[in-house]
Parts: C-alpha cells; sequence; structure tokens
C-alpha cells in the first residue's frame, strides 16, 4: 500500500464538489467518487438525479455506501500527511533554533560560552573569560556574542579581524585592506554599516507586515464580498420561489375554473338531454296506450261501437315533431381557448406586478437619507423642525433672498447632493390635490417664473386638479394611473441617466426619463404646490423607506 501511495497525488483523494479531501468516500453507478454529503446534498437541491462529473443520469436515487478501499487510502494518505507536516515543521524548529557555542579552552567538559573575542579567535566560557576583563593587555582585545566559525570573521589575506565595510564594494574588509586594497573605496565601520543595515531591516519588515495586513484586509473583503453575495443570493431565491409560487397558484386557480366551466357545460347539457328524453318518454307512452285502443277497436265487430269510437280515437291530442329538436352540443374547445387566453392575461398581470415588486424592492436597497433645505425654501413655506415635511402657508415670510432660494414658485430642495452612483428616497403625499417631486441640477435658475423640464435642469412629475398627473417633459406627458399613489418613490441612477418615479403602495412604475446626461450635482426636488384654500393643506413628507 505504501508503494501505491507514493504514486498517488493529492489530486485523486479530493472530492470534485467540496474540493477537499475525501470524507465518507462513496462510489455511484457510473464509477465516480464523491463525499457522502456532498452528492446527497447535491442531489437534494437537483431535480435529477446527475452525475457532476459526466453528468450521466439515473432514473432513481441510487443507494449509497462508504466505499472502504478507498476510505482506508484516504486515511493513509492523510496519517502520510500529517507526518510530512510534523517532520517539516519539527526541521523548522532545529534550524530556527539558535545553536550553542562552547568554550574552546576548557579542556574537559566544555562550558557554554560566554563571549568570542576577535583577536584571539577563541570563545571563552565565563571562567575563562575572566582574564580579558581585568589584564590590561587584554582588555584592549574586541569581545562579541558568541559565535560560530571566528575564523570567517578574520581577512584571509592580511590575517586581521573584518572590521570595516567597504560601500564600494559591498563587502567586510579588515584596516590593512582599506590602506592596500580598497584605498580609493568609501569606507564605514562594520557597526555603523550594522545599523544601517538594521534600521533597512526593520523598514523592510515595516513593509511587509503592512503588505500582510493589507492582504488581511483583503481577505475579509473578499469573504464580506461572498457574505453579501449569499445574501443577494438568498435574498434572490426567496423572491424568485415567492414569484413562482404565485403563477402556480394562478395557474391553479385557472384549471379549477377551467374545469368548472367544462362541467357546468356538460351538466347543462345532461340535464336539457334528461328533459327531452323524459318527454320522449311520455309521448311513448301516450301513444302505446292509443296504439292499444286502435288495435282493441280495429278488432270490434260491433259495426255501431266502431263507427261511434274511430272518431274519438283520431281526436287524440297531436304529438310534437322532433324532427329538429337536438340536444346543444357546447364548443369545449372555445372553452379552453377562453380560459388559456384568460390564464395569460392573468399571469401577465401577475408577472408584471411581482416584476414591479422585484423592481422596487432593487431600487430600495439605495434609499438615502434626504431632509428640506431651509435656505432653498420659497418664502410661502413651511418647514418641520426636522425637515422632513413641507406644506403651503398662508401668510409670506421675510426670509433673505440668497441665491439659492426659490423667490416664486412654491419650491424648496433636499440638503443632501448626489454627483454619482444611485440613490432613492419617498414622499408621502397623501390627500394632495396638487405637488411636483423629482430632481434637479445645482444651476437651475430659482428666481421668478420657472420651466420645469429636464432642458432646464429639472427631471420631476406632477398632480394637479387632484387627478391630473404628468411628467414635466417639454412638452409634457399625461400619465394614465390606475389608482391615486398615496406615497411616491424618486429613483436616480447618476451613470445610467436615469430618473425613476414608483407608486410605493402598488410597486407600479409611474413614469422614467431614460438616456439623461447629468453632468454637476443634483438636489431632490419637492414643491407642495399652492393651499388652494386649504383643500391642498396637506403636507409633502419625507418618509423612511421600508422594504416589504
Amino acid at each position: 500500500m505504501a508503494a501505491v501511495n507514493s504514486l498517488l497525488s493529492e489530486d485523486q483523494f479530493l472530492c470534485s464538489i467540496c474540493l477537499d479531501v475525501f470524507n465518507d468516500p462513496v462510489t455511484i453507478p457510473c464509477g465516480h467518487n464523491f463525499c457522502k454529503n456532498c452528492i446527497t446534498e447535491h442531489w437534494n437541491t437537483s431535480d435529477q438525479y446527475r452525475c457532476p462529473i459526466c453528468k450521466k443520469v439515473f432514473n432513481t436515487r441510487p443507494e449509497l455506501h462508504v466505499n472502504t478501499f478507498i476510505s482506508e487510502m484516504v486515511g493513509q494518505f492523510r496519517d502520510k500527511a500529517q507526518q510530512e507536516a510534523s517532520s517539516s515543521s519539527s526541521s523548522e524548529l532545529q534550524q530556527s533554533k539558535p545553536v550553542e557555542v562552547l568554550c574552546e579552552a576548557c579542556t574537559g567538559t566544555k562550558l557554554k560560552a560566554l563571549k568570542s573575542c576577535l583577536d584571539c579567535l577563541v570563545s571563552y566560557c565565563e571562567t575563562h573569560l575572566e582574564p580579558h576583563l581585568t589584564a590590561s593587555r587584554l582588555k584592549r582585545h574586541q569581545l562579541i556574542d558568541p559565535v560560530e566559525n571566528l575564523e570567517d570573521r578574520m581577512c584571509m589575506k592580511h590575517d586581521k579581524p573584518l572590521e570595516l565595510f567597504c560601500k564600494t564594494d559591498q563587502t567586510c574588509v579588515c584596516t590593512l585592506c582599506s590602506v592596500l586594497d580598497h584605498k580609493t573605496h568609501e569606507f564605514v565601520p562594520l557597526k555603523e554599516e550594522y545599523e544601517e543595515k538594521k534600521a533597512e531591516l526593520e523598514e523592510t519588515e515595516a513593509e511587509i507586515q503592512q503588505m500582510i495586513q493589507k492582504r488581511q484586509l483583503k481577505i475579509q473583503e473578499i469573504k464580506h464580498s461572498v457574505d453579501l453575495s449569499k445574501d443577494d443570493a438568498d435574498r434572490e431565491m426567496a423572491e424568485g420561489v415567492r414569484v413562482f409560487t404565485t403563477l402556480k397558484e394562478s395557474v391553479e386557480r385557472g384549471r379549477a375554473e377551467f374545469i368548472n366551466t367544462i362541467d357546468k357545460k356538460l351538466k347543462t347539457t345532461k340535464k336539457q338531454a334528461e328533459a327531452f328524453i323524459k318527454e320522449l318518454e311520455q309521448e311513448i307512452c301516450e301513444l302505446m296506450k292509443r296504439s292499444t285502443d286502435v288495435q282493441q277497436l280495429s278488432r270490434s265487430e260491433d259495426h255501431f261501437h266502431l263507427i261511434q269510437r274511430v272518431q274519438s280515437v283520431n281526436s287524440a291530442p297531436p304529438t310534437k315533431d322532433w324532427t329538429e329538436v337536438n340536444v346543444c352540443q357546447p364548443l369545449y374547445e372555445e372553452t379552453v381557448r377562453n380560459a388559456v387566453a384568460q390564464l395569460e392575461e392573468t399571469l401577465s398581470e401577475e408577472m408584471k406586478k411581482l416584476l414591479d415588486q422585484a423592481e422596487l424592492k432593487r431600487v430600495q436597497q439605495y434609499a438615502v437619507d434626504v431632509t428640506l433645505d431651509p435656505d432653498t425654501a420659497q418664502p410661502d413655506l413651511i418647514l418641520s423642525e426636522d425637515g422632513k415635511q413641507v406644506h403651503h402657508g398662508d401668510v409670506t415670510k421675510n426670509l433673505p433672498d440668497n441665491p439659492e432660494r426659490f423667490s416664486s414658485c412654491v419650491s424648496v430642495l433636499g440638503k443632501q447632493s448626489f454627483s454619482s452612483g444611485r440613490f432613492y428616497f419617498e414622499v408621502q403625499v397623501k390627500g394632495k390635490t396638487g405637488w411636483d417631486l423629482g430632481v434637479a441640477r445645482e444651476s437651475i435658475n430659482r428666481k421668478g417664473l420657472i420651466t420645469l423640464s429636464p432642458e432646464k435642469g429639472f427631471w420631476s412629475i406632477w398632480l394637479r386638479n387632484g387627478n391630473e398627473y404628468k411628467a414635466c417633459t417639454d412638452p409634457p406627458v399625461r400619465l394614465s394611473l390606475k389608482c391615486r399613489p398615496e406615497k411616491v418613490g424618486v429613483f436616480v441612477d447618476y451613470e445610467e441617466g436615469l430618473v425613476s418615479f414608483y407608486d410605493v403602495d402598488s410597486a407600479a412604475l409611474i413614469y422614467s426619463f431614460t438616456d439623461c446626461s447629468f453632468t454637476e450635482k443634483l438636489f431632490p426636488y419637492f414643491s407642495p404646490y399652492l393651499n388652494e384654500g386649504g383643500k391642498n393643506s396637506a403636507p409633502l413628507v419625507i418618509s423612511p423607506v421600508s422594504v416589504k
């Protein structure tokens, strides 16, 4: 088995679904292997029992049993991998473990060296180092932390300690090298170069740590993206299931109505046929009775009696002419055609409604917090303290006529501006007979009379006289709405050049401005319109967005 194991690679022990080493490996009828849980979950979420590798489809769900041979192979592979990892870890520890330098002056058991002398080229323990600490001649020797191979620290040409660093040749040299072989070069003491290189290493280490942190942040960002993608997938899955469930229910209702219609037509036909049969049976009874009377009378030998009775027999009530009488056959084919046509219409309406709801939910995720800017409000307008409501007042306030303020048109802008991306907000218009809503660019004219149109920097819709809805284009476009919206959603895609308006309660699209060209800041635009003697006194209310 060891020989076989050595010929197999890690890839041969990986499940093609989870891409990890097999866990409870099973073999399906086509011969391919998977983790038992992986293939089980794959088939649980699929409408066919198909092999993920060769795509072979099985009519019935194959029974799964753990493949003991592969399981044993995987077990041995895991053990081998663990042993290699353990061996590698041990080797790394041995390499990283500092080397213990022994005293070269000890004659018996050698003790651990405390210092190495670059002049004597010998490493000393604490006892044998004593002369270097007390003798005046030895005090001048250069002592360093204990190291092996002190000969490597001596100049092989001049047999002197390597005390200098030649920056020109980037190498360690002795004092004689500096005056003989490298006399025109730039030198620094070894310690100075050490400090410089140490500072460079610290800088490199800081850069490495920064790179590690950036990559760790990138990992978190990628994981967060996956989490967001999963949330989107779950949300889309739930929405899709809801859509198809609704459509399925519509089809089932249509099917039930179709069957009921056919049953009703069949029952009507049966009832008519039963009535005809009953009437015919009654006539047959009367005719049979009359036939009996005629037969008896014809056998009579009493001349007088036959003559007297023949008139009464001939004067029997007339029977119905059934020649043109038929049972009405209903057109079942027409029923099917009408049912399918009605189902198509119903499904079309349901699809539009569901797609509108999905579209509204999509744009609602770009909801922003909008408040009204009092510095832009026309003096007749009254704003709430929280900047979320506005209505037309009866008294003109004395306000400074700053450049941002509307002077004549009863309008106000939002404080927030947008120059990229997507944004969405909702406004309650319940109880109003007139209003304007939309967005406006920063450079719009705010003084005197204003024309609402994209050419003038406004992308908006309005209501007048309680039932006249228009898109403010040039010329305006009349909007036919099935019901009066009580809350209007406004969505803008700056880069796409799109401004859309929605009836929030019915999730229906009211109107869209497309192919817009935005080149400057956009501000939410509001007008509660005139009070109209109290008929239009209800405020416009910026509402929090609630995704249903």
